[in-house]
């Protein structure tokens, strides 16, 4: 990674499915952010988001790595 990295929108789902996404990634050395706007707007005094729509961003130059991961994980889910 560098300065000029760029995030990207890698999975959107509940939560609980981002965290274990997230486990998995980490396991193989991938670092993931969460955004979360229903947390962030509860947080806030705001309400906005909805809790089954929370985003998990990687690296761009991750994607080709974690492509597989993400794939092995929907096949576990049936999505």
């Amino acid at each position: 990674m560098d300065d000029q990295s760029k995030h990207i929108k890698f999975f959107v789902g509940s939560l609980i499915q981002i965290q274990r996404l997230q486990l998995d990634l980490n396991d193989n050395e991938i670092p993931s952010l969460i955004k979360n706007n229903f947390q962030s707007g509860i947080r806030s005094g705001f309400y906005g988001g909805s809790p089954s729509l929370v985003e998990l961003f990687i690296f761009e130059e991750d994607k080709e790595k974690a492509s597989p991961i993400l794939e092995a994980f929907k096949a576990d889910l049936n999505l």
